[in-house]
């Protein structure tokens, strides 16, 4: 079987979205089936090793100037061609690019119109790669690039899935009028699809509601990471202070508030509580940041951000610092690859019981559920990891040997195979 994984970048940051589909085609590689994993807008940006092997396709700076130019989409390639260079891509995005909602409406809008639109040269050229490419089964890593499905529909007969892993966190954030304009376009496009990727039930259900699609045709793939990468191990004793951690994008729908909330209320069992916390910070939440800052204040020294780790390693050293995990997310988590990670190091979690999540436990049983938007039962439960040694290492244990079991690389490859394979 050869794949064909067309994934959107993400403008610079680590975005989880593409870090997956960059371990999807890896895990698939491993197994022995080719896999073509096609970037969109940006080059991908990953702490494993980079899987793309194909051109950049919808450059990020040609697509802003095709739906904000009127003539620039009708300009001969050779004159714009050049814009697409990912070196070009990558210092423009070098300082941040806003990939809020909000101000992206316009351009989601002439995206969806594909072969009709200011964008057509660039879905002729996607359709016309993957066309001659011939792989046996393509995949769209979200809906919003559905828009080049009818032109590739000339060029390629095989089937072509849509992965949805977080679409509506994007599509929720539209303003009027564009936001009424994209749902319609999406709803009548998406429903070309052979078929729909979720790894979760809970998310299956959702989006079938959501842009009233068949439920009988969603498949659910495992989550994973690459647990070889991960060499973190479960801990014998708690340390010394004792340490929460978040690891997540800085911003209100990771619930990156109420982890705050929940140490402070913590703060008045265990004096000495620390909270560690990483993750991307876009501009649009730099204001959000600084407020949640002012909150932490009691905590004083005990409260430390550290940021986007660059490396891998930064990263894994910064969940091996850690004595129990919590990310209270408040929107409708689809994945949670963040979680994967904290059991691949031997942590055990606290997390929201709704959305995806409660399947992500009861998957390994390597951690506890709170209710959702409820500082008070998150801190409740991690009191209650913290001081229960038994519990803490049975929780770590769990989760460290469940995620080798049922999310590590052989078991997303095989699952792939087994529902995509002719």
């Amino acid at each position: 079987m050869h794949l064909a994984i067309i994934t959107a970048g993400g403008a610079g940051m680590f975005c989880g979205s593409c870090m997956h589909d960059n371990t999807w085609a890896r895990a698939l590689h491993q197994a022995g089936t080719e896999v073509s994993l096609i970037p969109l807008y940006t080059p991908i940006r990953v702490d494993e090793e980079n899987q793309t092997s194909s051109p950049l396709f919808f450059g990020g700076i040609n697509t802003y100037l095709n739906d904000h130019v009127p003539f620039w989409g009708r300009l001969p390639r050779f004159m714009t061609h050049w814009l697409d260079s990912p070196w070009l891509i990558q210092l423009a995005t070098r300082g941040g690019v806003s990939n809020d909602a909000a101000e992206l409406g316009s351009m989601t809008a002439t995206m969806l119109l594909g072969e009709s639109g200011p964008h057509r040269q660039a879905v002729d050229e996607l359709a016309d790669f993957v066309g001659q490419l011939k792989p046996d089964v393509v995949c769209f890593s979200n809906s919003l690039l559905v828009g080049s499905l009818r032109a590739l529909r000339q060029r390629y007969a095989g089937r072509v899935y849509c992965v949805l892993q977080g679409d509506d966190v994007f599509l929720d954030g539209l303003v009027e009028p564009h936001r009424s304009l994209v749902m319609s376009r999406l709803k009548e496009r998406a429903a070309e699809f052979d078929g729909y990727i979720v790894h979760s039930r809970f998310y299956a259900d959702y989006m079938s509601q959501y842009l009233d699609l068949p439920r009988n045709r969603f498949i659910e793939l495992p989550l994973a990471v690459d647990c070889a990468n991960h060499d973190g191990r479960p801990k014998s004793q708690l340390g010394s202070p004792p340490t929460v951690g978040y690891f997540a994008r800085i911003c209100p729908e990771k619930g990156f508030d109420l982890i705050v909330d929940s140490v402070l209320r913590l703060k008045k069992r265990i004096p000495d509580i620390r909270l560690r916390t990483g993750g991307y910070l876009g501009k649009q939440n730099e204001a959000y940041f600084r407020k949640i800052c002012r909150l932490a204040e009691p905590l004083g020294d005990a409260f430390e951000y550290i940021g986007s780790p660059a490396t891998h390693a930064e990263k894994v050293a910064f969940y091996k610092s850690l004595d129990v995990f919590s990310v209270p997310a408040r929107f409708q988590e689809p994945k949670g690859l963040y979680v994967l990670e904290a059991w691949a190091n031997g942590l055990p979690v606290v997390l929201p019981r709704h959305a995806a999540l409660p399947e992500l436990i009861q998957s390994t049983g390597g951690g506890l559920l709170a209710e959702p938007e409820d500082p008070d039962s998150i801190a409740d439960r991690l009191w209650d990891i913290l001081q229960d040694r038994s519990l803490r290492t049975d929780l770590a244990n769990r989760g460290y040997e469940g995620v080798r079991r049922n999310h590590d690389l052989t078991t997303l490859a095989s699952a792939t195979i087994r529902h995509l394979q002719g």
